[in-house]
């Protein structure tokens, strides 16, 4: 059976008075899988998680979450998502305990069922020893545990997190998916997850690629390091304008200049490297041949850098 589509958004915009935010996205987010949205700084993705999580309202287009409109059924989006922000919404002078207290009556819990639904999270997260700890106390990976936890008490179905390793050391990032795992096979939540970590985003199942408000292109990690058809060649050159001539004459290849390196897609790159070193031998500082990344997707498809100027 089919299962409709936990987040469905179709030719989205949004503007802030004359600049354009968010141009024409359409994403659709499946049920039970781990869906990253990766871009640089000032891509759009903060803006189409507040759209998600229903603290904007978009210009066009439309967003759903498990068949509700974001606008116009606000009240059982809320319900359905549990969100954590990029910034620590905790109250640092409060016990664990305490935040997940006040934050479960919010949504109306209370009693034995606000008491039980605190253990079981804090459990599943591995900080139910800690309950009783100000929050002042905690390392920032306890503290991302207890703001997921957070996100969970109400038993949402869709879990959005706006860069949720913010903050961590690597140890803490590497638990932090350890759990986003758990939570997605044991509890078959979805989620929804903004990135700029590259590394990141090849955790995810699927990814959408977002650039200055558009989404360039959406699949599985490894389907789009597929998509750039060979090995990346990368050229440290002495003179990147003579050499980039040289290699469209003699190759009929077009590198892509980034940060003063040539980017050279060619099969078979470890056959074609000895070949470039042979013809330019005065020209070349370094060169080394690698599988593609998720950077050289990119760039690939957005003709620029991560984050970067545009290529020449």
């Amino acid at each position: 059976m089919h299962l409709s589509p936990a987040v469905s958004i179709n030719k989205l915009s949004f503007a802030y008075k004359n600049r354009l935010a968010l141009q024409e996205v359409t994403i659709e987010v499946n049920q039970g899988e781990i869906f990253g949205l990766l871009g640089p700084n000032g891509s759009g993705k903060t803006t189409l998680f507040r759209i998600l999580s229903t603290m904007a309202l978009p210009s066009r287009g439309q967003a759903s979450i498990f068949g509700y409109d974001v606008g116009n059924d606000s009240e059982y989006v809320r319900r359905s998502i549990g969100v954590v922000f990029q910034s620590f919404a905790l109250d640092k002078k409060l016990r664990v305990r305490e935040n997940l207290f006040r934050h479960g009556q919010l949504y109306g819990l209370t009693g034995s069922l606000l008491r039980s639904r605190i253990e079981s999270v804090l459990r599943s997260l591995g900080i139910w020893e800690r309950k009783e700890e100000l929050v002042e106390t905690l390392s920032g990976g306890l503290q991302r545990r207890v703001e997921i936890a957070k996100g969970l008490l109400h038993q949402p179905k869709l879990l959005l997190m706006d860069e949720p390793s913010t903050g961590l050391d690597p140890g803490a990032r590497i638990e932090l998916w350890r759990i986003l795992s758990q939570l997605r096979n044991e509890q078959k939540t979805t989620i929804l997850l903004t990135t700029h970590i590259l590394e990141e985003a090849e955790r995810c199942d699927r990814l959408s690629i977002m650039d200055r408000g558009r989404v360039i292109v959406t699949g599985t990690p490894q389907q789009l390091k597929k998509s750039i058809g060979g090995d990346i060649v990368s050229v440290v050159p002495f003179d990147p304008e003579r050499l980039t001539k040289g290699i469209r004459r003699t190759f009929k290849l077009t590198p892509k200049l980034v940060d003063g390196i040539l980017h050279i897609e060619k099969k078979n790159g470890h056959a074609f490297l000895p070949k470039l070193v042979q013809k330019f031998p005065n020209q070349i500082r370094s060169v080394t041949v690698g599988k593609p990344t998720l950077e050289d997707v990119f760039i690939k498809y957005t003709g620029h850098a991560f984050g970067g100027a545009e290529l020449k």
